[in-house]
């Protein structure tokens, strides 16, 4: 039987993996970040135990835990600040010994987790991980999560001006690596916030411009 700790009260699983996970997360992010990413491990956790999903705990835990392992502001790219996280989320998985389908659902869960249209409809432990992170960023489903529970968590693992910080760090990388947001949502800080960001080209100008005669 999973070992299991409370966290504001809730029941989640601890096994040695998920504890190098959330030591591996506190010390690369800044304190609001881990706290946003502990709470996205419970809401995810918590949104599974509610409705009855199975799934693998930890594979969740690792993927929600490391999933913003690159949002600071020393990111560099060359990727998406995801794919590169994923990266690393795999890498951490596949040295601990996790098997090859286990670490690509962790790098799926990372690399999909600002794409709900994607990930909510993948594999339980990839959509329960969408889901989590959705909810304490957005408030996506923001309802599936008890009132009492929700305060009891935000109490634990306070927000710290997250909203203002987490603009920072996607205006820091709209600014710094442009490259790597033109087809995703940091595109939306870049074009609100940062002076002289540009988008080369729209979706519709590379249809239009596709090297074919037609």
């Amino acid at each position: 039987m999973t070992e299991t700790l409370k966290l504001a009260g809730i029941s989640v699983p601890t096994t040695p993996l998920i504890e190098r996970a959330l030591d591996y997360a506190h010390e690369a992010c800044e304190p609001y970040l881990y706290n946003h990413v502990v709470r996205s491990w419970v809401f995810a956790e918590r949104i599974g135990q509610l409705r009855n999903i199975e799934h693998d705990a930890e594979v969740l835990a690792v993927g929600a835990l490391l999933h913003d392992i690159t949002l600071n502001e020393r990111f560099k790219g060359p990727r998406r600040f995801e794919v590169e996280a994923a990266d690393l989320a795999h890498r951490f998985a596949t040295d601990a010994g996790v098997d090859k389908y286990r670490a690509q659902l962790i790098w799926d869960s990372v690399a999909l987790n600002s794409t709900p249209s994607i990930g909510l409809y993948k594999e339980a432990e990839v959509a329960l991980c969408t889901a989590g992170i959705c909810l304490d960023v957005v408030g996506l489903q923001y309802s599936a999560i008890p009132s009492s529970e929700m305060k009891a968590i935000v109490a634990e693992f306070p927000r710290l001006g997250m909203k203002r910080q987490m603009t920072k760090c996607f205006c820091h990388i709209a600014e710094t690596t442009p490259g790597t947001t033109y087809d995703n949502f940091v595109r939306d800080f870049g074009e609100r916030f940062v002076p002289d960001y540009k988008v080369p080209d729209s979706s519709v100008d590379l249809v239009a411009k596709a090297p074919f005669e037609e």
